[in-house]
């Protein structure tokens, strides 16, 4: 394979699993299995989302970063920390949390956390970090029931994909399930903007990172390309283009529960010089599905060959992705 050829990203009918019998399940969790641990990607098609919740979220989303700068910044939080609201140009560079020191990304981002509080007793910082108040601007009031409808959609798009993510691991269908009650979802609606003049060295749209929690789902612009992942043998490749379907690509915490069974593959943004116009404008919506605050992470039984001991020690969800999140921020 080239570099930056487009790669055989499979596709997974997420309804034939669903409405399958036994035998048919068991076959597509084979497939699901053999994917997950050799890029980590993969694309869902049949997923049962209405095409017209997805439309009004990208289109509403558009409405909001086609605001001028100043209404957008009503919707910024004060604290820098904060993974909700508006993030302007520059506001992260997420190469830093793989500890490679990069100029900030070239995108703006509007984000939306959980919309129900889990009942675990937390400290007030850890509260507002997960489960704060999510900020909304004024001036584009469509921007709520549309984001608020789609992500209510993706938690239960997730909790479908989880199944199959089990019955891939040879694990109960609802093994996941009391893990994630009340989940630290989050939702960052993303907007790379064309530019005109070349970026600083070791600049991307975005910079080259694993994602943190247990999935993320990953509606991309249809149109115009940008995703590209790192296969293991080092290369960069490109992801293909999409539409009705959306892309699910593991993250760093079920990678740590799976022992490194599946992996979370490095991926990033970058804007094309193939274009006709490097001012061609991507978006994308990405929503982050994580466990509860107070799951504790630690070897799934299956995963963990017989006389082995787990790669890692337990740990408790909630911090693990705070400083996650921070050291890409900060």
């Amino acid at each position: 394979m080239s570099n930056l050829e487009v790669p055989a990203i499979e596709a997974i009918d997420l309804g034939a699993f669903l409405r399958g019998t036994p035998i048919e399940q068991a076959a597509i969790a084979a497939r699901v299995d053999d994917i997950c641990r050799s890029t980590g990607f993969l694309i869902i098609e049949n997923h049962g989302v209405p095409g017209k919740i997805i439309e009004n979220a990208w289109v509403q989303t558009i409405g909001f970063f086609d605001l001028p700068l100043k209404e957008k910044l009503t919707a910024k939080s004060s604290d820098p920390k904060c993974p909700r609201g508006y993030f302007p140009m520059a506001s992260e560079a997420l190469a830093k949390s793989m500890g490679v020191d990069t100029p900030p990304d070239v995108k703006e981002s509007f984000g939306i956390g959980p919309l129900l509080a889990p009942p675990t007793d937390l400290t007030a910082a850890e509260y507002e970090f997960h489960f704060g108040k999510n900020l909304w601007p004024a001036a584009h009031p469509k921007l709520e029931i549309a984001l608020t409808t789609y992500f209510n959609e993706m938690t239960d798009l997730a909790g479908k994909v989880l199944r199959l993510f089990a019955a891939a691991l040879d694990m109960p269908h609802d093994y996941f399930k009391t893990s994630h009650t009340h989940p630290m979802n989050a939702l960052r609606c993303l907007n790379y903007p064309g530019f005109d003049k070349p970026l600083l060295p070791t600049q991307r749209s975005a910079g080259e990172h694993t994602d943190y929690g247990s999935l993320t789902i990953l509606k991309s612009d249809p149109t115009v390309p940008g995703l590209e992942l790192k296969l293991a043998a080092g290369s960069w490749v490109k992801a293909p283009l999409v539409d009705d379907a959306f892309i699910v690509n593991i993250g760093d915490m079920l990678a740590r529960w799976t022992n490194d069974r599946w992996v979370s593959t490095l991926h990033r943004v970058v804007q094309s010089s193939n274009l006709k116009s490097d001012a061609i404008r991507r978006q994308s919506m990405a929503y982050f599905h994580n466990t509860n605050f107070d799951s504790e992470i630690e070897c799934i039984p299956s995963c963990l060959v017989s006389g082995g001991e787990p790669k890692y020690e337990k740990v408790l969800a909630g911090p693990y992705l705070w400083d996650h999140f921070n050291s890409a921020i900060g």
